[in-house]
């Protein structure tokens, strides 16, 4: 049995709401969406991981607190937030993902990142 494993029930997960203000705050958010729908519109901040790439990339995750993961409407960032937690990072899903950010209203971004992994939170 792995001592960090968090894949003790259900994916915890909040709304756009909830994500807001945890942003505010300051915590990390991971987006796991293809870079072209990342180009389109994001949520500001936060880190850029497609979700096939994760497992190659765990060491960009960060592991210190809560990590928010978002996708479009929320499976992807859930399977994300799954495989994380059994590796022992607190990953909450997002419900709703950058669609119902946007729908929202609250600030986005949009165009190219600059940086294939995106900027820090």
């Amino acid at each position: 049995m792995t001592e960090n494993v968090l894949d003790d029930g259900p994916v915890p997960e909040v709304d756009v709401d909830e994500l807001a203000d945890r942003l505010a705050e300051g915590a990390s958010l991971l987006d796991v969406r293809e870079p072209d729908e990342v180009d389109e519109v994001r949520v500001p901040g936060g880190l850029r991981i497609p979700l096939q790439s994760i497992p190659d990339r765990l060491e960009e995750i960060p592991t210190g607190g809560t990590l928010y993961v978002i996708c479009a409407v929320g499976g992807r960032s859930r399977a994300a937030a799954e495989f994380l937690r059994s590796r022992g990072v607190d990953a909450v899903n997002v419900a709703g993902g950058t669609n119902a950010w946007v729908a929202a209203d609250f600030e986005v971004e949009s165009g190219p990142t600059g940086d294939a992994a995106g900027a820090g939170s």
